[in-house]
């Protein structure tokens, strides 16, 4: 019984350690798509371009990557509302409903995920 535990707490943290290595590049991935969309991202009730969207989140993600161990916490705790006033940020795309930034980040990292599993790259 005990073995099995240790096992599998090992195989868990094999696992979560393959997939931390990973979050920089996620993260990367994220912040560029962000960046070179034509959405707006929208921030404390006011529009930004997407290449402003891009740098206000690096700077946030440099200054805060204590926050984001993973990239589902980055964008739970550093992409999806301001840290000041707490009001969620949105992401307004041509042609699609305006939408809050943790969910279009989400789409877009299964998204990245399901091709690295495609190419093989990921476990």
């Amino acid at each position: 019984m005990r073995l099995a535990l240790i096992l599998s707490v090992s195989a868990f943290c094999l696992a979560y350690s393959a997939h931390a290595e990973e979050t920089p590049a996620e993260i990367d991935y994220l912040l560029t798509t962000v960046g070179s969309s034509n959405c707006a991202f929208i921030r404390n009730g006011k529009r930004y371009n997407a290449a402003d969207a891009e740098k206000h989140l690096r700077m946030k993600y440099q200054r805060g990557k204590r926050y984001a161990p993973t990239t589902e916490d980055f964008i739970e705790h550093l992409a999806s509302k301001s840290s000041m006033s707490k009001k969620l940020y949105h992401i307004d795309c041509p042609g699609e409903e305006v939408t809050p930034s943790s969910e279009w980040f989400a789409l877009r990292l299964a998204a990245y995920r399901e091709r690295q599993l495609d190419h093989g790259k990921v476990e």
